[in-house]
């Protein structure tokens, strides 16, 4: 196996003291810096103080559906349907991120205190390293995404799935990565998974949102949604 390069990604810094990360990962023919206004604007609320952001770039590859061009791709698309899987792609995405987490960890950030998320592509790379990797992170957060190697999730899910709070937000209106897909994905982990939907009382399981109206992007009512979830799961700490 080829030895990866490290990611480049910028980072968006903890205006108190660090005690969680959140490692998010944009979609296709983005960048970190797509998703720095978000991570800054999550960052100054009071409540969220304690969160570094590290928002990695992905490589930059030809991408099949797009006529080959070459753009920042975690994964080859062959079509836009999703019938056809970079499976060797996700995983070496996976790894790279994995590598991430484990700077974290390294650095004295506790698993449980990690949260990794992700647009489109990027939601695929996180189902895929939160929910399959050895560490139980704190949580997942997915938006305009779908579950990517149905025909081998169940068998690469870590012991953690039920465990780990997920986050799903998705636009009605998206006409990429349509909602049905985001539907059939939720009910595949609820079902095949045994996975729970999180509660009033409980964040551990999926938390789902709707959007009506929205393409595929995000609006400030999910920005406001994943910063109540990022509250609740990676909450500060009293010293």
């Amino acid at each position: 196996m080829a030895n990866l390069q490290p990611l480049k990604f910028l980072t968006v810094a903890a205006r108190a003291k660090h005690t969680a990360t959140v490692i998010f990962v944009h979609g296709l023919g983005d960048s970190g810096y797509g998703w720095q206004p978000v991570a800054t604007m999550l960052g100054s609320s009071p409540s969220l103080k304690h969160i570094k952001w590290v928002l990695p770039h992905a490589p930059e590859t030809p991408v099949t559906a797009n006529g080959g061009a070459v753009m920042p791709s975690w994964f080859d698309i062959e079509s836009f349907d999703f019938s056809t899987e970079d499976e060797p792609g996700m995983l070496r995405s996976v790894r790279s991120i994995n590598e991430l987490v484990a700077a974290e960890v390294d650095a004295g950030i506790p698993a449980d205190r990690i949260i990794i998320g992700g647009f489109s592509q990027g939601g695929v790379i996180s189902l895929l390293t939160g929910l399959t990797s050895e560490r139980k992170l704190g949580g997942v957060a997915v938006m305009s995404s779908w579950l990517p190697l149905k025909t081998k999730f169940k068998a690469m899910a870590n012991d953690h799935v039920k465990k780990i709070p997920i986050f799903w937000g998705h636009g009605k209106s998206d006409p990429l990565v349509r909602y049905p897909w985001a539907e059939q994905s939720v009910n595949f982990l609820k079902v095949q998974l045994r996975i729970a939907e999180a509660t009033k009382e409980n964040a551990v399981g999926i938390e789902f949102h709707g959007y009506a109206g929205l393409v595929h992007s995000a609006n400030d009512e999910e920005v406001e949604d994943l910063q109540t979830w990022l509250e609740r799961v990676i909450p500060a700490k009293e010293d």
